[in-house]
Order: C-alpha cells, then sequence, then structure tokens
C-alpha cells in the first residue's frame, strides 16, 4: 500500500488547529497535528507546498525511514515549522499503523507500562483567595496535581493568569484577536520581576496553608527570569515542596541551568519550545533538568519524542509533556499514547478542549481520578469531522508581547 492523498485542514473551532489527513490507497486514513499557534499557515504552508508532494506514492509503513528522510534531507533542518509539520506526518503513519493492526497506539509502542497518566491542571487567579477557589475546583473534579499562577499586586493582566468559573473551569485562549477591519497586533502587557519574585512564595505559603502537603504544586516562570533570579525563586520556594519549577529562565544557553542547580534542590522542567533531541543535549548530559517539556506536536512527532525519552531515561530524567489547548486533541492524544507506554513517564499536562474544538475532534482518551487513559479506540483514538471543520474559518491571532515598565522588551 502507499500514500495516495495528503490533505491540509486549518480550521478555528475556538481556536486555530492546523492537521495533516494522510490518506492510504486502501483508504486508511490518519491524522496528524501541525498546531504551532500563532505561525498556523507557515506550518500548513510547508505541509502542503513541500511535504506533501515528496511523499505520495511511498510505503506509508516506513514510519522510521520517512521521519529520517523529512528530518536529514532538506538542507534547512529543525525549527518549530519544520519540526512541527514532520510531527503531522509522523502522528498520521503512526495512527494509519495502529488502524491497520486493530490496536491503540500504545500497544505498537510497546504496550501500557501503568494504567493511567498522572495528569496536572491548570488553577489561576488575580488573588490568593481566587486562585484557592479554582484549585478547589479541581481538587473535587479528582486532579492530585496542580499547576498555580497568580496575580502580582501592581500589574495588570499576566499571561497564564485568569479568574475561572466556579469548579474550576474556564474557556483559556491567550492568543488575542480583533475586531474585522482592526489592525492585529499581539497584547502587550507589562511585567516587573522584582515584584514577582516578591510575591510569588507567599503565593506558595497561601496554597499549601488551604491544601496541606499532599496537593502536588507547580509552577510555569514562563521564562521570565536571569538565572540568577531563578536562582532565588527556586530557593525561595524550596520550603513549599514544588513538584516542579517550569521554564524559569529562557532554554537557549543551556549552561545558566548549572546555576539554579547550585542554589537549589526544586526540580525543573523545561524543554516546551524546543523542538529536538539536540536541544536538550548538555541539560539531560549533565541533568541540569528533571522533566522534559516537550510536546510531540513540536518536537517531531512521536518518532521524534520518543528519541528525547529514550536518550532521558538513561539520566534518570522523566517526561512532563507539553498539553495546551493550542496542542490540538490529535496532538494531546499522541502524548498520551507515548506516556502510557515509556518507562520514564512523569506527569501530564492537561487543559482540557472546549466543547466547540470538541465537536470538531472527536475523542476517545478519558481522564478519571487524577489519571488520563489514551482509551482502545484503534489508531490515536480521534476522529476529525471535517465538514464541521470546514465551518470554522481560520481566525489571526497573536500570543502577547512582554515589556517591563521601561517598555522594554521582555522574555514572557
Amino acid at each position: 500500500m502507499a500514500i495516495e492523498r495528503i490533505d491540509v485542514d486549518v480550521t478555528s473551532p475556538g481556536r486555530n488547529f492546523v492537521t495533516a489527513v494522510v490518506t492510504t490507497s486502501d483508504g486508511v486514513v490518519g491524522l496528524g497535528d501541525a498546531t504551532l499557534n500563532g505561525r498556523e499557515l507557515a506550518v500548513a504552508s510547508y505541509l502542503r507546498d513541500h511535504v506533501a508532494p515528496t511523499l505520495l506514492g511511498r510505503d506509508e509503513s516506513q514510519i522510521e525511514s520517512i521521519w529520517q528522510y523529512l528530518y536529514r534531507s532538506p538542507y534547512w533542518r529543525r525549527g518549530p515549522v519544520t519540526m512541527a509539520a514532520v510531527a503531522a506526518i509522523d502522528m498520521a503513519l503512526w495512527d494509519i499503523a495502529a488502524k491497520k493492526a486493530g490496536v491503540p497506539l500504545y500497544k505498537l509502542l510497546g504496550g501500557a507500562s501503568r494504567t493511567g497518566l498522572l495528569s496536572y491542571a491548570h488553577a489561576s487567579g488575580t488573588t490568593i483567595e481566587r486562585l484557592n477557589e479554582a484549585i478547589h475546583g479541581y481538587v473535587e473534579q479528582g486532579f492530585q496535581a496542580v499547576r498555580i499562577q497568580a496575580g502580582v499586586p501592581g500589574l495588570d493582566q499576566i499571561y497564564g493568569v485568569h479568574d475561572s468559573a466556579p469548579g474550576g473551569k474556564y474557556e483559556y485562549e491567550p492568543a488575542g484577536r480583533t475586531a474585522a477591519g482592526a489592525p492585529l497586533r499581539p497584547t502587550e502587557e507589562t511585567w516587573d520581576t522584582r515584584a514577582y519574585l516578591r510575591h510569588l512564595p507567599t503565593v506558595f505559603a497561601g496554597v499549601r496553608e488551604e491544601f496541606g502537603p499532599e496537593l502536588r504544586l507547580l509552577h510555569d516562570g514562563h521564562h521570565r527570569m536571569s538565572p540568577i533570579e531563578a536562582a532565588r525563586l527556586a530557593k525561595d520556594i524550596e520550603p513549599y515542596d514544588p513538584f516542579w519549577l517550569e521554564d524559569c529562565t529562557p532554554g537557549e544557553d543551556q549552561s545558566v541551568l548549572r546555576l539554579v542547580r547550585q542554589h537549589s534542590v526544586t526540580p525543573l522542567a523545561i524543554g516546551e519550545v524546543f523542538n529536538s533531541v539536540h536541544d536538550y543535549q548538555t541539560l539531560i548530559t549533565e541533568r541540569l533538568i528533571d522533566y522534559v517539556r516537550s510536546s510531540s506536536t513540536h518536537a517531531g512527532g512521536i518518532t521524534g519524542l520518543r528519541q528525547i525519552m529514550a536518550f532521558a531515561a538513561v539520566y534518570g530524567i522523566r517526561s512532563g509533556f507539553h498539553g495546551p489547548t493550542d496542542v490540538s486533541p490529535v496532538g494531546m492524544a499522541a502524548n498520551l499514547h507515548l506516556g502510557l507506554a515509556i518507562h520514564n513517564f512523569g506527569i501530564q499536562e492537561y487543559m482540557p478542549h472546549s466543547e466547540t474544538t470538541l465537536s470538531v475532534f472527536r475523542t476517545s482518551y478519558r481522564f478519571e481520578d487524577g489519571l488520563l487513559h489514551p482509551g482502545e479506540t484503534p489508531g490515536l483514538g480521534v476522529d476529525l469531522d471535517r465538514e464541521a471543520a470546514a465551518a470554522h474559518e481560520y481566525v489571526p491571532a497573536y500570543l502577547p508581547v512582554n515589556r517591563l515598565r521601561d517598555g522594554s522588551v521582555h522574555d514572557w
């Protein structure tokens, strides 16, 4: 059999998604997620114009060979656009292989290593009191771990901080959209690192006082700190037993994590913006992190992410796969199948998609008692209603920009 057709669907059921739809000559269809928030059309073009034409007629069962072909053959390697495109094809081919075998994908990846995947929710609030309300909602839903983000006194809107509706649920779309005809520019937020560093330990203290020692608490620094600032924060929150501190400083210079390690034993997670195993080389070999934050969607698919986790396993480093709502249900399912199979799984980020999104992407994965499971449907276990998807046209949207009080652009 062979790859007969590759379609690229761009849809916006509440937010933008890019999906590769691969069809074989015997009529089996596989799906792959190629969503890159704020750069969706770049990946769609890369897939449609540069990848798909080179794959028609190829044996769809040669997953490893095709991955190497897409990764090694172009002169320009890696990067988020390229690796998201590679990821989409890779996921779709694994989806097809498992459907043809009549088994859920995790069984082709070695079978289940656990009964379910520990997952964490996103709890946030403009005040500690509102944050605690959100956490209570998630605990009632069965979550055993939550990421805590809170407002900082003196600052207005902060990326990742919203007051949720009762029950700990809220619609989350950080990419801004403007009215028709208006100029489209990213929202600009103001940031003050010193105020944040003073306030965050009080947030951890308030949450621990409310919920006790058992609830796992995570926090995302979102690249906003310098190395010495990150070291200070990691040390300051140690008494509150954080599960991890994520993206405490930009990851381009991996050597700076040595400084954070010297000052603190707070576990570190990094990598959601990384695209390949090469991005992790120093971090893994020097054990400068504890959790890998990449997703299948942005790190070359199941094949690419499995490379990273095999390398990480040698050094005792576990997974913490990126699972926001700008990874589509297809990409989320890929994370879950791989997470269930690998030995060095750690935790899975879980932001449930909106009802509108799930009316387009029909899923079979489930959440029970704080654990996720990919389900037993053959393949990835996600169906795309292409007619419904076509009714939701692409809407340009961009993630916000961060500036310091003096107006200079800052990492976010």
